[in-house]
């Protein structure tokens, strides 16, 4: 049996790690991936093991400043003004960068050992698996770090690299892919994992399921404007998910600590997709200066946000945390490294695909296919779920209360298939839902890219800070380490 041994050449190749710690080992210190069970335990890390929502949670318009000088900081200052810091940290673009290469060179060489091991059928749940993980992590590197798709342009527009095997040589050159390459690239990875893909995991939140795949393929056929794909992977949702979403009115009869682990708790129908990462997310989301305050908490989940003008559950679940408010989404586990020394490192569990998303991602599929009464009593029924007294029998979602609720504004929403006035009342109305549906955890800022949306934020210590239409800021800069090693920079 041949030995293979894992190597990092490749994140040295972007610039992310030293080559000290490759060196240094014992050329006998190999590990041989020579059964099934040995390519699962690789696939453990071929998730990405950063954390994206602070930073861009933090360049939503779910953000406001506090006024609390005591609470700024260098990082949530600069994230608030789309300013990316240059930093290796936790909770930064840099690190989640990192985070997600090094998951797609745990995902190749899954891939390789599968090959090497005669790709035979007992290996196709790894298979499915490394191929879905790989896919996942290029199309989070290129939501970030590229500007959104756009088949008009995206045969010019630059992507990331799309890399598909382990490397073998030291210091490897980078091009970037175009985003038309990266896109093809994942749609070739996302159907072939789904063929494969199984549920015989010992911890299935932690690994892509059949739903959880699904659940990425209507996100990533949502992005790229494939309306019937969404539908058809979302089809074991149904018109009424029962059972299946977040149930809000539950969590009112917990404490504030059984609600900070149950959100992303694999006991939650709705998690599809868990990841524990190392971030400090837990102690910053709520008493960062720039975050959701009191003073703005009416713009979000006051009951005239509401379609049927009751009161949101997510209001009753909201803390003041000093002039901040926060919705308890995050606990950390501290793992204790030294406990001599009394160190560790903090994680946190994220919740990185959910049935809730699954569902929205429907909805906007039949909006755009203009199956407006279907699409009507789905979002009934989802608007239902998080608000207090819901009643079917009088809380009816129609045409003309989407209209008066989310009037369409002409250049408003601008993504690049175009809206009828209709579509562009009833996709705002969804993308207001996703908003507050996903606060703390930066889902909002892949709507505003893909929808163009204008957002100013604005300081008690600057002037208002506005990031336009076309902005070059909605595109994450290239990593200074990567971009140090030739990969091309974006646009400034």
């Amino acid at each position: 049996m041949k030995t293979i041994k894992l190597t990092f050449y490749f994140l040295i190749a972007l610039g992310i790690s030293s080559c000290e710690d490759f060196l240094s080992e014992i050329p006998d210190n190999r590990t041989q991936i020579d059964t099934p069970e040995k390519i699962s335990e690789l696939l453990v890390n071929a998730y990405p093991s950063g954390n994206y929502m602070e930073f861009t949670e933090t360049m939503t318009d779910n953000v406001f400043d506090s006024g609390d000088l005591t609470l700024t900081t260098l990082f949530n200052t600069q994230n608030y003004n789309w300013d990316v810091p240059i930093r290796v940290d936790l909770d930064t673009p840099a690190l989640y960068w990192e985070a997600c290469y090094n998951a797609i060179a745990h995902a190749n060489q899954a891939l390789v050992s599968i090959k090497e091991l005669g790709d035979t059928k007992e290996l196709e749940p790894q298979k499915g698996e490394a191929l879905l993980c790989r896919a996942y992590a290029h199309f989070m590197l290129v939501s970030l770090w590229s500007k959104p798709y756009n088949p008009n342009t995206a045969a010019s527009d630059l992507g990331i690299p799309y890399v598909l095997e382990p490397e073998t040589v030291l210091l490897k050159k980078y091009k970037r892919n175009t985003v038309e390459e990266v896109f093809n690239y994942i749609e070739k990875d996302l159907e072939e994992g789904l063929k494969y893909v199984t549920n015989n995991y010992k911890q299935q939140k932690f690994h892509f399921t059949k739903s959880a795949a699904n659940c990425f393929a209507s996100r990533f056929y949502l992005i790229k404007g494939d309306w019937q794909k969404v539908i058809e992977v979302s089809s074991e949702l149904g018109a009424t998910p029962t059972g299946k979403l977040r149930d809000y009115q539950s969590y009112l009869d917990l404490d504030f600590r059984s609600r900070e682990i149950n959100y992303s708790s694999a006991n939650q129908a709705t998690n599809l997709l868990l990841a524990s990462v190392n971030s400090v997310y837990y102690r910053s989301f709520y008493s960062n200066r720039y975050q959701l305050t009191g003073a703005d908490l009416d713009q979000i989940f006051s009951s005239q946000t509401n379609v049927f003008g009751k009161n949101w559950f997510y209001e009753f679940l909201s803390y003041n945390g000093n002039i901040t408010n926060f919705i308890p989404k995050y606990f950390e586990y501290f793992k204790i490294t030294n406990a001599n020394a009394g160190i560790g490192e903090p994680y946190n569990t994220l919740v990185l695909l959910s049935n809730d998303e699954f569902f929205l991602n429907r909805i906007e599929a039949h909006i755009m296919t203009n199956q407006f009464d279907l699409a009507n009593a789905e979002l009934q029924y989802f608007i239902g779920t998080r608000t207090e007294g819901y009643d079917p029998d009088s809380d009816i979602v129609t045409e003309e209360l989407i209209r008066d609720q989310y009037p369409a504004i002409e250049n408003e929403f601008t993504p690049f298939y175009g809206l009828t006035p209709k579509q562009a009342s009833y996709i705002k109305a969804i993308a207001d839902v996703r908003k507050r549906d996903f606060i703390h955890e930066g889902l909002r800022w892949f709507d505003i890219r893909r929808f163009d949306l204008k957002i100013t934020h604005y300081s008690f210590t600057a002037p208002p800070n506005i990031l336009q239409k076309g902005d070059n800021r909605r595109v994450l800069q290239i990593p200074l380490a990567a971009s140090n090693q030739g990969i091309e920079k974006n646009p400034r």
